[in-house]
């Protein structure tokens, strides 16, 4: 029992690690094809965090460049002006051009870097974007590429502009798109929309929603009755459905500056109140409710860097809410199997259980919020 308590404990304290939960973001890429003088000229507006893969940093299925052993490079960059940047990025874009894999059938077409746009230095806490502007001569009588990139550059979202139809994908890390037809034609059914967002969604709590995870493990340590915990994560999927909805159609706005402190926040109170209690009071659906609330707008901020096609924009926000359930229900569930099976009717549970779990778990949380308001 106490070895089991000891791993599960662990595995809190490790989760605390991992201080910022959305530090990692995806790739945007947007391509066009004009007329050259032999098959065309594709140009690819590309967005992403330049100073981690300046910094060498493998982004395949990192959740904190923190965790990096070039972090102190990552962070050195971060404080960069946009020239200095810029000459940074010039030394490094042989190297990052190796990288990637433009293909028409079986030929290899080179991409060259034309230009680009460094981010002013800002809040240096958050990834900076950088805009870089890629060109292609495709091959005479080229009528469909295929992209595929690195896999230490990891996630991708490539965008076919100017064209009817066009393709649209979420591309893990070293991952191949399929051909895409140069004339439009490729764009994803709804069914595929759905279908492809259902793990990002996922995605977003495990592994990478380390907040969220501390969050539902402190419903989950309230008491071991099932009840209590219907009422609360009821009260919480409610919550962040709303504004998961609002935030990624742009109907509300608040800075990841205000929602961060306050996500940590929440962590902290449902984990003092299993300490000071093992019911569930009347309030406390509605405050969860309310911190359901700010939750959804974190994952509305995630699911906004994807770039969702306005067509397609309800399939894939359905989706990523139904991964976003699954997640939250694996985290039970692991819990659940971890200690409520074997131990949640013994006398000593909550004494030996729930309450030195949701003091490591209220810790963790003021840690974060701490670190989010003043560091």
């Amino acid at each position: 029992m106490r070895l089991t308590i000891a791993l599960l404990l662990s595995s809190v304290m490790f989760l605390g690690a991992e201080v910022s939960a959305h530090e990692v973001s995806p790739s945007i890429a947007d391509f066009t094809v004009s007329d050259g003088e032999s098959g065309g000229e594709l140009v690819i507006q590309l967005r992403l965090n330049l100073e981690a893969f300046v910094a060498g940093i493998d982004l395949d299925g990192v959740v904190d460049t923190n965790d990096t052993a070039q972090s102190d490079d990552y962070d050195d960059l971060r404080h960069l002006s946009p020239a200095v940047m810029g000459q940074r990025l010039s030394a490094a874009w042989p190297s990052l051009r190796n990288g990637f894999d433009l293909r028409v059938g079986a030929v290899t077409v080179p991409l060259e870097l034309v230009g680009g746009d460094v981010g002013a230095v800002g809040d240096v806490e958050l990834p900076r974007s950088t805009l870089l502007n890629l060109t292609a001569d495709l091959p005479a009588g080229a009528q469909a590429i295929s992209f595929g990139w690195d896999k230490r550059f990891g996630t991708i979202v490539l965008r076919q502009n100017g064209v009817k139809q066009g393709y649209t994908g979420y591309l893990t890390g070293g991952q191949r798109s399929p051909e895409i037809a140069l004339a439009g034609g490729d764009k994803k059914s709804g069914w595929q929309v759905f279908t492809q967002y259902i793990p990002v969604g996922f995605d977003h709590i495990l592994p990478k929603g380390l907040d969220h995870i501390l969050f539902v493990l402190g419903l989950f340590f309230l008491s071991i009755r099932l009840r209590p915990l219907f009422w609360q994560i009821s009260a919480f999927t409610l919550a962040h459905t709303v504004t998961l909805a609002l935030g990624a159609m742009g109907w509300v706005t608040v800075s990841p500056a205000v929602v961060e402190p306050l996500i940590a926040a929440s962590i902290v109170y449902v984990a003092v109140e299993n300490i000071l209690t093992s019911q569930l009071n009347p309030w406390r659906p509605i405050v969860i409710f309310g911190f359901g609330l700010l939750h959804g707008l974190g994952f509305a901020s995630v699911l906004g860097e994807f770039g969702i096609p306005d067509d397609q924009f309800f399939a894939a926000l359905i989706a990523f809410n139904i991964g976003v359930e699954f997640g939250q229900i694996t985290v039970i569930a692991l819990a659940f199997l971890a200690v409520g099976v074997w131990f949640r009717y013994k006398p000593w549970y909550r004494a030996r259980v729930s309450v030195p779990a949701s003091v490591v778990i209220a810790a963790v949380g003021a840690f974060w919020v701490v670190e989010r308001v003043f560091l």
